[in-house]
């Protein structure tokens, strides 16, 4: 009888995977099984904290050194889809001076990711809107110094 149910239970879950993956993609499932840059930065030269309008919330953390991004991280209390889209934003920062971080929107997570079914594109701009209101606070910084 266990292992019957153990069998279930197994094929269960590959054919979720399977599902998931072909609706979101295999970019996304795989960040989504294995996210990056995800946990909070002590002391962010730049930070956000963003709650999207399926109460989602992201923060974004940008730490930079000589003017460009040394880290980036993310945290939410979102689904999937939105773990994985701040994923993505905080990777794309990695590396970009000020003014290349404008580029990282939502479309460009959307673009890197190879889309999102459409009920989900936006945790992407979640994230994008997130990701540049950190970057807004970073800003807000240098002009006080």
């Amino acid at each position: 009888m266990s292992d019957d149910f153990d069998d279930f239970a197994r094929n269960l879950q590959e054919q979720i995977f399977e599902e998931t993956k072909d609706a979101y993609g295999t970019v996304a499932f795989e960040r989504w099984q294995n996210p990056r840059y995800m946990g909070a930065l002590n002391n962010p030269d730049g930070y956000a904290r963003v709650t999207g309008p399926c109460n989602d919330t992201m923060e974004i953390f940008l730490r930079f050194e000589q003017e460009t991004v040394a880290e980036a991280s993310f945290q939410t209390d979102g689904c999937g889809s939105s773990a994985v889209c701040g994923s993505f934003a905080a990777e794309m920062a990695h590396g970009k001076t000020p003014d290349e971080l404008l580029d990282v929107t939502g479309e460009a997570i959307l673009e890197k990711l190879g889309g999102l079914p459409k009920e989900e594109k936006h945790c992407a701009f979640l994230a994008g809107e997130t990701l540049q209101e950190a970057l807004s606070s970073y800003m807000k910084k240098q002009v006080k110094r």
